[in-house]
């Protein structure tokens, strides 16, 4: 579990093909890596990937076509949004979070308001009835609060902090972003499917 706070921008350095997906390198810059084992998780642009190799000053993670078919911003060396996965304790500023991309965004708007951006973006029809106005929703692993909904759109209001600490202040008209729904959302859907089916 994550909490959608990212505690650093690094950078995926390296892909290396394996008999099916690819290794990435990964170089955590701020992320501390020191206490992370073989096998820990840590979200990369929302995406939960496992340490399977590690060094003093980088990592590896396997992804899988699988991972690659439905997410953004792992198929190529670039900056990436990182942040270890949460223990008993530990503070959640965010909102609980899986690192389960349910779908793939396409901005549409990146407008500056004041120092703030004012971030629109499609989500995929089959994920949007989940996302409510001033609700939770993760964006490249960062999570944030919508401010309307309309549809298939819906807006949030970047702050100066978020825009210079993650990858959103990079953001542009017609780029893709990689979103999570929230888990309260999901689970109140399947229950009440549940209920509905056992009527």
């Amino acid at each position: 579990m994550f909490s959608g706070i990212v505690a650093a921008v690094g950078r995926i350095t390296r892909l290396t093909p394996r008999e099916v997906g690819f290794r990435l390198t990964v170089e955590p810059a701020a992320l501390d890596i020191s206490r992370v084992a073989l096998g820990d998780s840590i979200a990369h642009a929302g995406v939960c990937l496992t340490v399977v190799e590690k060094g003093a000053d980088w990592y590896c993670v396997d992804v899988s076509p699988e991972t690659l078919n439905c997410t953004v911003g792992l198929d190529k060396p670039g900056e990436v949004n990182l942040e270890k996965a949460l223990c008993i304790g530990d503070p959640i500023g965010g909102h609980l979070v899986s690192g389960h991309v349910d779908g793939v965004g396409e901005v549409l708007r990146f407008d500056a308001v004041g120092d703030n951006r004012l971030l629109e973006i499609r989500a995929p029809h089959a994920i949007s009835k989940y996302i409510a106005r001033k609700g939770s929703v993760v964006v490249d692993g960062c999570s944030l609060t919508t401010n309307t909904v309309e549809g298939d759109v819906f807006t949030i209001n970047l702050i100066p902090h978020t825009l210079e600490v993650t990858t959103l202040g990079k953001l542009y008209a017609g780029c893709r972003v990689n979103l999570e729904i929230d888990l309260i959302a999901r689970y109140t859907e399947r229950m009440l499917a549940w209920e509905k089916e056992s009527n």
